[in-house]
């Protein structure tokens, strides 16, 4: 099998840490980011769309992003070069882990992938220069769809890597709300693409451009 998936019992439901297998030699090394399979046996959506960002410095935090139904986006992020502070927040009303953030340590050397569903905001913070994070998402990028939720909500209470003062944002993120200021969100819109509806329904019987 070219991927193995972990999923912990501390993760919110539908998150994914992915561990791709790399083959390696003299020259250096292969992998697989993503791969398609009929809709029976795939776990993963429908990508419509591929997203590379590169940030030049350290302490960049480049979120947290979402988008609204029905253009709600899964996304599989990769960082092809560097090191980032991955962070997602539960925006999920009926779910235990509602406005709770998890982070991750996502590096090029690792080279595991995180699978973000549907009902997330996202936000990542750059560990070294020159970090290049490549993500795939299920739904184009639709401006009149975009959310976000401002980095340092205290309410979130987010263990950034940096200071307040040593972090970098752009203009529009920094004049994003905090979760407490956001109309709750109706996530059960049916995202685009048939297949990932179906894997919808599978999550829910179990249990800026902001963007980049």
């Amino acid at each position: 099998m070219p991927f193995d998936r972990a999923l912990p019992q501390a993760l919110p439901a539908g998150v994914q840490l992915i561990s791709g297998r790399r083959f390696a030699d003299a020259r250096g090394w292969f992998m697989e980011l993503h791969r398609a399979a009929p809709a029976a046996e795939n776990e993963l959506p429908d990508f419509l769309q591929d997203n590379v960002s590169l940030t030049g410095l350290p302490a960049v935090v480049r979120g947290l992003h979402f988008q609204r139904p029905p253009y709600a986006q899964a996304k599989l992020v990769t960082v092809l070069a560097g090191a980032i502070l991955d962070v997602i927040v539960d925006l999920r009303q009926d779910s235990p882990d509602f406005g709770r953030p998890t982070t991750f340590h996502l590096a090029a050397s690792t080279g595991q992938q995180l699978l973000v569903p549907v009902g997330f905001a996202h936000a990542f913070c750059s560990l070294q220069p020159e970090t290049l994070v490549h993500y795939k998402v299920s739904a184009p990028y639709t401006p009149k769809a975009e959310g976000g939720i401002a980095w340092d909500d205290p309410d979130l209470a987010i263990d950034w890597p940096f200071t307040a003062a040593e972090i970098l944002v752009s203009e529009k993120d920094a004049m994003l709300p905090r979760l407490r200021d956001m109309a709750p969100i109706d996530w059960g819109m049916a995202p685009q693409g048939a297949r990932y509806a179906h894997q919808r329904a599978r999550q829910n019987a179990r249990g800026s451009r902001l963007h980049g």
